[in-house]
């Protein structure tokens, strides 16, 4: 199994730790770095700085999202990265949550399925440097009527294929992501209800006849190092309560969906309920503690590497961490630890 580190979404006061974390992990030999972006930094800008600093770690969006671009600039932005970095880029798509795309892009969050589908199409279509001709439901390429014609791709990437992940939560679109993605980007990802996601995946892998052998599941895991399991627990609580009080509507919370896919719903209840109030702390309060153990690396060495171990088992081929805390000392102590849990477990 290797190991990833996630820098989450730039422009948090963090910005210069931020490139110390890459540039020990690229030495420790972490084998990707993953940028976000919501709606502040892009994560195109940030990975481009990223690699312009590091040496041999990967450099993966996690995630570029779908409604913020053409399938056809995220091509030219997926080639050009991995040209600037020589040929070390891995895209991450995604299609965000409705009030992000209908309030910040303006785009229709409608069919996200059947336009993350496309999308992918279109992308290895371009990047393929074939002629680009589509005809679909969501973009028609050229249009028709006018001038355009069909062109291709001018960059030669430094690679026949870029590896593309996509980030899923819901059934659909795991079974979607397993049908037509080279890897899988997870979040509250648990070994103890790993069939959750791993059954639709298996199950869009053979749709396009193929087996998970091969398909990088890489989910990111918070990570809280010290011997207190309480504090370390309670450290990432108000991650928690974000996510599954406050990302996206009452009505459509994906990540609220999966805690109540875990057996949580009355707890995912109370979260959003008191989140969607404005009471962060006793939406923070209410997040069970098994549920952030469970989706989550916490402990010492020992107890680390324990839990690496049953994610192993799980079928995890990239752990992504997430190191809790936010000087630079505890991110690097947690990047270290994380190796060093790998090794104690045997999956270095």
């Amino acid at each position: 199994m290797r190991l990833g580190i996630n820098l989450g979404y730039w422009g948090l006061g963090m910005d210069a730790d931020n490139i110390a974390v890459a540039q020990e992990a690229d030495r420790l030999g972490y084998s990707v770095c993953w940028a976000a972006e919501a709606y502040g930094s892009d994560a195109a800008t940030v990975l481009s700085f990223v690699a312009a600093k590091t040496e041999r770690i990967d450099v993966g969006s996690a995630i570029f999202q779908i409604p913020a671009r053409t399938p056809a600039m995220t091509a030219m932005t997926a080639a050009t990265l991995d040209t600037l970095s020589g040929g070390r880029f891995r895209l991450g798509l995604g299609v965000s949550g409705p009030q992000v795309s209908e309030g910040w892009y303006g785009v229709k969050f409608d069919k996200p399925l059947a336009r993350t589908r496309e999308y992918v199409e279109i992308i290895r279509k371009a990047m393929s440097r074939e002629r680009l001709v589509h005809e679909g439901e969501h973009w028609t390429l050229p249009l028709p009527g006018g001038p355009g014609k069909p062109i291709k791709l001018t960059v030669h990437p430094v690679r026949e294929h870029i590896p593309l992940y996509i980030a899923a939560i819901g059934p659909r679109n795991l079974e979607l992501t397993g049908e037509i993605a080279d890897g899988w980007l997870g979040i509250f990802f648990s070994p103890e209800h790993a069939a959750l996601s791993l059954d639709p995946l298996t199950a869009g892998r053979a749709k396009a006849g193929r087996t998970l052998e091969g398909f990088d599941l890489c989910p990111t895991v918070n990570l809280a190092v010290g011997e207190d399991i309480k504090a370390g627990v309670d450290a990432l609580r108000s991650y928690a309560a974000l996510y599954i009080g406050g990302m996206g509507s009452k009505e459509k919370n994906f990540y609220n969906q999966l805690a109540r896919r875990m057996g949580y719903e009355q707890a995912a209840d109370e979260v959003q309920e008191k989140y969607l109030a404005r009471d962060h702390a006793g939406a923070a309060a209410a997040v069970p503690h098994d549920l952030i153990d469970a989706t989550s690396l916490i402990g010492d060495t020992a107890r680390i590497a324990d839990r690496m171990q049953a994610y192993a088992e799980a079928g995890v081929t990239t752990l992504t961490l997430a190191p809790a805390g936010f000087t630079l000392d505890e991110r690097i102590l947690a990047l270290r630890t994380g190796v060093e849990a790998l090794e104690r477990a045997g999956l270095a």
